[in-house]
């Protein structure tokens, strides 16, 4: 009677649920583990007899309140050995370590031994002794270590080291070691290091840890016994592919020990295998993982047990894998109708297709860590070290791959950073000129390296443990976790294949806001375009005034006296900008293209080494003394609130007349063949209305004369770049003269917090870290400050004209939390790097679809 009245409790009792079909088990309750075993048992599956604990029974058990041991062992066979597991809610939070073979005890062993020998029973005792002393009573595991021999004389030293150290006998009965082990394993989870640990890896602080009681399933025995995984994917390519370990004699994980002499799971030419040893198993195994992907709809690894030839399924859990190994799992499912496609999309995290796109460096390849910095564009490169742009054109030239290092790059070093493979920088942020052109132009860069000694005259570099890397030397950029590596570290190619194709067109499907890229050249224009960018919303022009053949007529222009003869020199760069622009027009193929005019100041083209200006005296034919003084009076005490963007079109209106001119006469040109191009121009750096006013007279005026001239008719929009509080205030005022507002949220976010977006990152981890800021706002948008700016502009904007066209073009752009707001606000398109756009777009999908949920 007192038997059945346990049964009973266990099974009505949520608390503590014998896991059956109909049980009221949930992943919320007892957690992810508890939740697939019963979802096995449902699939009619051999899942040994097991018992559930909740969330709450574990919490009071951490308290000191135990559950009814006894009604727990009423459902298992009195002799059953017992397993003690943890189920967290999701498995990448872990939990305490299982306990395997509870119940061990002399009698046990005595019956043991005419079953499974004496050494095999001997082992299973003294691995449970080893074990309940060092995660149970938590007792130092060096106490085992001069412990030899084996079978029985070692299990008797065991137990006698035991009692040496706990002061008391091993525990006997199974009742009083399942209670040590709940107890254990309930306080395990809610110590501090297990707290912060899970924390670390996005639990919440109060997430809560069920546990799992099995019966033990023997791996060791006298006829074909054993444990091991198996699963129906590559954990690296999520290619169909059966993997796993098998090790004969084992219990739990044990195959999966580095050096356990486990054997293949499918037939192998390089050794035995399980399918070679037990093939109705192998055959039943691979049935029953096909059945758990088909009804649970995930790759599942399942961990078995092979007792005497039979077989027992002990968990299934996820199949580990990789960025590309996840898109093309949830692509396949896809395909083969076992899950819908917009739940495709939503099993994949749109920052992992940053390993997809760029070469990675192995995870599991051993890394020799010089430093570290900020992770400003992913990807990885190997190459050896120069500290100078001309270094790098020359490496470059020689087919030999650099690493470019500099305390920050400056414009003067872009054909430097193209000719490199990647970039290191000692200074800079997010947003610094290194970050923002890394990531243009899918670069791997690591900026704000403080824990490296940059000697760039001597060309070296010293590491905090006082190794020097010299010039020459071979490192590795990790410009996805902000690492530098000594050496060549074994890479993973980038993987755009037809999963993840499949992927980006379910996603643009899905998504409800257009993704445009941020492209400054015909380079980055073609991979935007690879990449299925919807236009360009941000084309920097001044960076095409630094290639070959240009900077010497650039910096003719700026010593030019007159108004006359800075147009005069203009005339000889306008073919060249023409050029550039058809390019572009041609490549976009119809699609838009916003062109933002000459923003920086002009001193940014100026050398300002003795050398450098040695040779512009020589190039332009003026005394040294001449080329020194014009440069210094052009220096600027804060030249990024200086004479740059607008203000330059204003006072020194040629540039941007030439700029017009040349997009202008682009417009007819990639016109004659293609789609009509309506090219959009963008003002930087706007304040007030009366600088587009200023500005837009000129332009208007330049579109009439090439229409003339030309004898052709094109249409244009302009615009304003909203970089300044004060723009994004005084909206409605500006948009009367527009047609799109396009927001500069790296300007803006520095302007609004009085950051320098360039020397911020200095101190900026420790802002973080100390909860001043929520996440670097050059990172992340700032929805409460910058965001408010953009809410204010936006609204303002459409007030006085409905029709006007919303976007960001900071780097924000490719950020998911960034997408949200802008969807929100009800922004037309973002804008950001060309690399960053399947993110977006990945992103854009998520959103749209987790709205028509909810």
């Amino acid at each position: 009677m007192l038997r059945c009245e346990r049964n009973a409790a266990v099974q009505n009792n949520p608390d503590t649920t014998l896991v059956t079909p109909d049980a009221p088990i949930h992943n919320v309750t007892h957690g992810g583990r508890a939740k697939c075993l019963q979802r096995l048992t449902r699939l009619d599956l051999p899942v040994p007899t097991t018992v559930a604990l909740s969330f709450d029974a574990v919490q009071r058990i951490a308290k000191g309140h135990l559950p009814d041991i006894d009604a727990i062992l009423e459902q298992f066979p009195q002799d059953a050995l017992l397993c003690a597991r943890p189920s967290s809610q999701d498995p990448d939070w872990g939990g305490p370590s299982a306990i395997l073979n509870i119940g061990m005890n002399d009698a046990r062993h005595e019956a043991l031994r005419d079953t499974l020998g004496t050494d095999a029973a001997a082992a299973v005792f003294t691995r449970f002794v080893q074990s309940y002393a060092i995660h149970v009573d938590r007792l130092d595991p060096d106490m085992f270590d001069t412990i030899t021999g084996e079978g029985s004389a070692a299990l008797a030293d065991v137990l006698d080291a035991y009692q040496h150290e706990a002061e008391t006998p091993f525990p006997i009965t199974r009742a009083e070691q399942l209670a040590g082990v709940l107890k254990s394993m309930a306080r395990a989870w809610d110590g501090t290091s297990a707290r912060l640990l899970r924390q670390a890896k996005g639990a919440p602080v109060d997430a809560g840890l069920g546990l799992v009681i099995q019966q033990m399933a023997f791996g060791v025995g006298q006829g074909e016994c054993g444990s091991g995984v198996l699963q129906l994917v590559s954990s690296k390519t999520g290619m169909p592919q059966i993997t796993g370990r098998y090790l004969r004699q084992s219990q739990g994980r044990d195959a999966l020990r580095s050096g356990a002499d486990s054997v293949f799971i499918s037939r192998d030419d390089r050794g035995p295998s399980l399918e070679d040893c037990v093939p109705d198993c192998f055959a039943q195994l691979v049935a029953h993982a096909t059945l758990m992907r088909e009804r649970l709809r995930a790759e599942m690894q399942v961990e078995f047990t092979i007792e005497n030839g039979r077989l027992h399924i002990l968990d299934g859990v996820r199949v580990s894998r990789s960025s590309r190994a996840a898109v093309r799992i949830a692509v396949q499912l896809a395909r083969d109708g076992i899950i819908p496609r917009q739940e495709a999309l939503m099993r994949v995290e749109p920052n992992a297709l940053n390993e997809l796109l760029h070469r990675q460096v192995d995870r599991h390849a051993k890394r020799d860590l010089l430093g570290s910095g900020i992770a400003a564009s992913p990807g990885a490169a190997t190459g050896r070290l120069v500290f100078s742009a001309n270094e790098a054109q020359a490496s470059a030239a020689r087919n030999e791959d650099c690493i470019l290092v500099r305390r920050e790059t400056s414009p003067e070093d872009i054909r430097g950073m193209h000719a490199a493979k990647a970039v290191i920088t000692e200074r800079g942020g997010i947003t610094s000129h290194a970050a923002v052109i890394g990531r243009g132009i899918g670069l791997p860069c690591v900026v704000g390296v403080g824990d490296m000694r940059f000697q760039t005259q001597l060309g070296q570099l010293q590491t905090k443990d006082g190794r020097i890397i010299k010039a020459g030397d071979i490192v590795t950029v990790d410009g996805t976790n902000g690492s530098i590596l000594l050496g060549a570290p074994e890479t993973l190619e980038a993987a755009l294949d037809d999963a993840f194709q499949d992927l980006m067109d379910w996603a643009d499907a899905e998504r409800d806001i257009d993704i445009r890229a941020n492209a400054d050249t015909p380079a980055d224009a073609q991979t935007a375009r690879n990449f299925a960018a919807q236009g360009i919303g941000l084309c920097r022009t001044e960076h095409m005034f630094f290639e070959d053949g240009r900077l010497t007529v650039m910096r003719e222009m700026i010593f030019a006296e007159t108004s006359d003869d800075r147009r005069a020199v203009l005339d000889r760069l306008l073919p060249m900008q023409r050029a550039d622009f058809i390019q572009l027009f041609n490549i976009m193929q119809g699609k838009p293209v916003c062109i933002r005019l000459f923003d920086p100041p002009l001193h940014e083209f100026l050398p300002t080494d003795r050398d450098g200006q040695r040779d512009l005296a020589d190039a332009l034919n003026l005394p040294l003394s001449d080329v020194t003084r014009r440069i210094e009076s052009m220096m600027e005490y804060n030249p990024m609130l200086g004479l740059r963007g607008v203000r330059l079109g204003v006072t020194v209106p040629e540039i941007y007349e030439m700029q017009a001119r040349a997009i202008f006469e682009a417009t007819i040109e990639a016109s004659r063949d293609g789609d009509p191009v309506v090219p959009e121009i963008m003002i930087p750096l706007v304040s007030a209305k009366r600088e587009v006013e200023l500005v837009r007279t000129n332009v208007d005026a330049v579109a009439a004369a090439v229409a003339t001239e030309r004898g052709a008719e094109f249409t244009y929009r302009l615009g304003v770049m909203v970089e300044t509080p004060r723009a994004a205030l005084r909206a409605g005022d500006i948009a009367q003269h527009c047609s799109f507002l396009s927001f500069g949220t790296n300007d803006l976010t520095q302007m609004t917090y009085g950051l320098s977006r360039d020397d911020a990152g200095r101190f900026m981890s420790d802002y973080v870290r100390k909860e001043v800021f929520v996440e670097d706002p050059f990172h992340t948008l700032d929805i409460d400050g910058v965001g408010e700016l953009l809410k204010l502009g936006s609204e303002r904007g459409r007030a006085t004209r409905p029709e006007i066209t919303l976007s960001i073009c900071g780097e924000h752009g490719g950020n998911p939390e960034s997408i949200k707001f802008c969807r929100e606000a009800g922004f037309d398109y973002v804008s950001c790097s060309p690399f960053r756009v399947p993110v977006a777009r990945l992103a854009a999908a998520q959103l749209a679809i987790a709205g028509r949920i909810t």
